[in-house]
């Protein structure tokens, strides 16, 4: 059996992501820090395939090594989804938000990455899966570090690919718009109802939307798809 590792799996989109890999028929290693109502329900749905729960807080530096030490079957696909945004001026931000961002959604994927890896190498197979942004490439106003460092995930998952494709390892990333998910909460109606209207195709996207992706590039109908970096947004940008 194959075992997938997926970061974040509590919030909208690591949910969606979970649920099809266990359909796919993945053992699954999933990922949660502060939202444990939401991972038990998640559990309570999948029956048939090994679940094994792992609480780390990934803006902590020790986090990596702890989670490391609860995984106890070789990761065949890694889903790095974990993350965390911030609105507001870069001057308005508290270092410490600054250190714990990167900390997330750079530094712990990468280290996560690098001791997983030689397993794939081994193996001569494997998927890595970074969700990365849309402003990872665009860039937005009043997102600066969140658009930073999901620009810095789209050249990691450049680079990595170049690095373990001889291995047959692949390394993707997917870069959604705005999906309807808890990370929008903080838009009012009236802000909600502009955003539709921004896009051309008059809607938020869906994390189910996100999960087909990722099922499709870790799937055998995308073996020569590595390094690339997949928007989702309806046209938008």
């Amino acid at each position: 059996m194959k075992y997938a590792l997926v970061t974040g799996a509590s919030g909208g989109i690591g949910r969606e992501i979970a649920l099809k890999l266990a359909k796919a028929g993945y053992g699954l290693y999933l990922h949660f820090n502060q939202n444990e109502r939401e991972i038990s329900s998640l559990v309570q749905q999948i029956h048939h395939v090994p679940v094994y729960t792992v609480r780390a807080d990934l803006t902590n530096k020790n986090a990596v090594t702890a989670m490391l030490s609860s995984i106890h079957h070789d990761i065949d696909t890694i889903i790095h989804n974990s993350a965390t945004s911030y609105f507001g001026l870069i001057t308005d931000m508290r270092d410490e938000e600054v250190f714990d961002m990167i900390q997330l959604q750079v530094t712990s994927p990468f280290l996560l990455t690098k001791y997983l890896m030689p397993n794939m190498i081994k193996k001569r197979q494997g998927n890595v899966i970074v969700i990365s942004s849309i402003w990872g490439f665009t860039g937005a106003s009043c997102e600066v570090l969140y658009s930073m460092v999901k620009g810095g995930l789209n050249t990691f998952v450049k680079a990595l690919a170049k690095e373990v494709a001889p291995s047959g390892v692949r390394v993707n990333g997917i870069a959604p718009g705005a999906i309807e998910t808890k990370m929008n909460s903080h838009l009012s109606k009236d802000e909600l109802q502009a955003l539709k209207q921004d896009i051309p195709m008059g809607r938020l996207g869906k994390p189910s939307e996100v999960a087909d992706l990722v099922d499709f590039l870790i799937s055998d109908r995308s073996t020569y798809i590595n390094g690339e970096i997949i928007s989702i947004n309806g046209a938008w940008y």
